[in-house]
């Protein structure tokens, strides 16, 4: 497997300890499984085409379902974020992820919802995210295409970690939202609106750093089943994601 991606031992003793765990019979060996949902998700595989030294495809695709099911994947994200420590600084953004045809129906076949919406550019969903200072998420959030940021913001806010400010684009100018981090102890660094009466003023300066969210998103786009939604159901589509961002920013 000297061509293939494999986890080390290293990033293996990391999200080991959030791994469920077996019962009965041994699970098959976890390090070339995990590597192997890995490598599909980067490549934009379909589950079946994933490498033979991975191991049957089936075994790569179950273990990626029912582990998403289980939100396995999100909470290895989440732990990882955690374990950082507390950024002095956060980003706050949103971007739109297209739905290929094999997932892109809206009709509901289950009480679960797609997190699949219509906007302009077609079916698509939404990734809502926080990044610290480096550019690296600490919360993410999917929802429907169509969503609004500030709706995003607003479902993110509780979660928000402590910090000294937050950067975002003037599609984030609200009041309420200002104030929502005013009382947390946050200072906006958030352009005005060109139909605001009486424009608040922003450090520019600081606002330069804004980027790095922007490429946050661009590479996690570099990741096919990300840039391009195959799933169906919004939480293995989430956990996709989540590996994704696990294994660039904080493995």
């Amino acid at each position: 497997m000297a061509d293939l991606l494999l986890l080390t031992e290293a990033q293996m003793r990391r999200i080991e300890p959030y791994f469920p765990l077996s019962h009965g019979v041994a699970r098959v060996d976890d390090r070339r499984v995990i590597s192997g949902i890995i490598f599909v998700i980067r490549n934009g595989l379909r589950w079946r085409d994933a490498p033979r030294e991975y191991g049957p495809h089936k075994t790569i695709y179950n273990r990626f379902v029912r582990w998403s099911r289980l939100g396995v994947f999100n909470k290895i994200f989440a732990e990882l974020a955690r374990k950082a420590g507390k950024p002095s600084r956060l980003m706050i953004d949103a971007t739109h992820l297209k739905a290929h045809r094999t997932a892109a129906s809206l009709l509901k076949r289950a009480s679960l919802p797609r997190r699949i919406g219509r906007t302009k550019g077609g079916l698509n969903s939404k990734l809502h995210a926080v990044c610290d200072g480096q550019g690296r998420p600490v919360i993410m959030l999917l929802s429907e295409g169509q969503m609004s940021d500030y709706k995003g913001a607003a479902l993110m806010l509780n979660a928000l970690p402590p910090a000294r400010q937050l950067l975002a684009d003037k599609g984030y100018d609200a009041d309420w939202l200002r104030q929502a981090l005013a009382a947390r102890g946050i200072t906006p660094c958030i352009p005005s609106k060109s139909n605001r009466k009486k424009p608040i003023e922003h450090d520019r300066e600081l606002y330069r750093q804004r980027h790095k969210i922007e490429n946050m998103f661009g590479r996690l786009k570099d990741w096919r089943r990300i840039h391009t939604r195959y799933d169906r159901c919004a939480h293995t589509f989430m956990s996709a994601i989540c590996i994704a961002a696990a294994v660039i920013f904080w493995l």
